[in-house]
């Protein structure tokens, strides 16, 4: 079985590769030219530099080859300017998709990799509920706006076998956010917002692999489903969790109102327009860090595709800061 992977390099995608190999397919890692290769190293893997941002060259790119699958993990969830997340994350999904279309390739499965962030802040009344399907989205994120439009695209096919998972936020070796926090607590400070609970859920990256393959092989067409570990959190487990598996260094907990959060991520946004570099606090990162209910239904893929999520936070985390203390991260 052949299977295309796009955003390979990145987080999740090298993930996937790793497991497809395990799994004996023939597989193809897209990448960019200036992508870094460091977790592809396996002599198995074929490349293949695809240009999203262009249907038409995309065509010439796949055409003489031919593919099972396709997953497409590739996307931005931080960028300078809000056009580029539509340009990266709708528009390029668009112009794989049709490129795949233009060439009458015989797709078995295309599974997207969207997010829980295109819900936005719904059911935010307490107690908090958890986000259904049903429910209206909400994105409050140039993000997660994005990342609907690509949705709403593939719900406007008729004739592509496309199944599309809404991961919340995933955690793991080789992942760059959540150790910044990781970062912090070693450096003897940990930083929170609001004042108002905050019910948060996680999920491995290897949960996410795991759900991957379960879509490629049981999962319905144009269906969607949530991924979580399962389990509910309160806004300071993550923290405590890095701390225990740190050695429990002193630590200065500082827990500021949402307005100075406000005015962080704005300067942060600023600065980084300034100086193109683009900052981890930016007016995203405020929309996310101030949404109060991340809870959402993972049953559907219980029921569907057989999801059995194996780690949880306590397990995960230990992992991740392992993997961050043996890779020289911290």
């Amino acid at each position: 079985m052949n299977i295309l992977i796009t955003g390979a390099s990145g987080f999740i995608g090298s993930f996937i590769v790793s497991e497809a190999l395990r799994r004996g397919m023939e597989v193809w890692a897209a990448v960019r030219r200036t992508s870094s290769r460091k977790y592809l190293t396996d002599p198995r893997i074929n490349f293949i530099e695809l240009n999203l941002d262009s249907r038409e060259e995309m065509v010439g790119q796949l055409r003489g080859l031919s593919f099972d699958y396709v997953v497409h993990a590739a996307g931005a969830t931080k960028c300078l300017h809000a056009d580029d997340f539509f340009r990266i994350n709708t528009e390029g999904t668009r112009n794989l998709v049709n490129a795949l279309r233009d060439t009458e390739m015989p797709l078995r499965r295309f599974v997207y990799v969207s997010s829980l962030s295109v819900y936005g802040p719904v059911r935010e009344t307490q107690p908090y509920g958890e986000i259904m399907e049903t429910d209206t989205p909400q994105p409050n994120t140039a993000y997660g706006r994005s990342k609907l439009e690509s949705e709403r695209f593939l719900d406007s096919l008729t004739d592509f076998p496309f199944v599309t998972l809404r991961p919340t936020g995933v955690y793991g070796p080789r992942e760059r956010d959540y150790f910044l926090m990781a970062k912090s607590i070693k450096g003897h400070t940990d930083f929170s917002v609001g004042y108002k609970p905050q019910d948060l859920t996680f999920v491995y990256v290897e949960d996410v692999v795991q759900a991957v393959f379960l879509a490629i092989e049981r999962g319905r067409n144009g269906r969607k489903y949530f991924l979580s570990d399962g389990q509910v959190y309160s806004s300071r487990t993550f923290s405590d969790l890095i701390h225990r598996e740190l050695g429990r260094p002193w630590l200065l907990r500082v827990k500021a109102p949402i307005w100075v959060l406000r005015v962080v991520t704005f300067f942060g946004e600023y600065v980084g327009r300034m100086t193109g570099q683009i900052s981890a606090l930016n007016n995203d990162k405020y929309n996310i860090m101030k949404q109060r209910n991340w809870r959402c239904d993972i049953r559907p893929a219980i029921e569907e595709l057989g999801y059995s999520p194996q780690y949880d936070l306590e397990r995960g985390v230990k992992l991740t800061v392992k993997w961050y203390l043996e890779n020289g991260w911290l």
